[in-house]
C-alpha cells in the first residue's frame, strides 16, 4: 500500500524494501526547485520540509549512506499511512 500511494507522487524514485520497516525514495528531482517559497537543495532540505509544510516526520539519507534518499517508516497504522502520504502528495502538488 505504502508503495503503491507513493508511487502517485511525481520525483520519488522508489525502491523495494527487502525486509524493512521502511522506504528509501530517492527524491533529487525535487532539488533546485522552490515550494511554497522553500527551495530544496538537499534531502535535508526535503526532509525539514516535509516537516514544517506538511507535518509529517521524515529521516535524510545522509545518516545511512545515501544522501539523495530519505527514509520512510510504515511501522503505522493504515490510517495514519495513508494521511501521512495524502499530506505529502498534496504540500508538493
Amino acid at each position: 500500500m505504502v508503495l503503491e500511494l507513493l508511487g502517485e507522487i511525481d520525483g520519488f524514485k522508489l525502491n523495494i524494501p527487502a525486509g524493512a520497516f521502511y522506504v528509501f525514495p530517492d527524491v533529487t528531482a525535487f532539488f533546485g526547485k522552490t515550494i511554497k517559497g522553500k527551495t530544496i537543495q538537499t534531502a535535508n532540505d526535503f526532509s525539514m520540509f516535509l516537516l514544517e509544510e506538511a507535518n509529517v516526520a521524515t529521516v535524510t539519507g545522509e545518516a545511512f549512506g545515501a544522501p539523495n534518499c530519505v527514509r520512510l517508516s510504515y511501522a503505522a497504522s493504515v490510517e495514519q499511512l495513508k494521511e501521512a502520504i495524502k499530506r505529502i502528495k498534496e504540500v508538493l502538488s
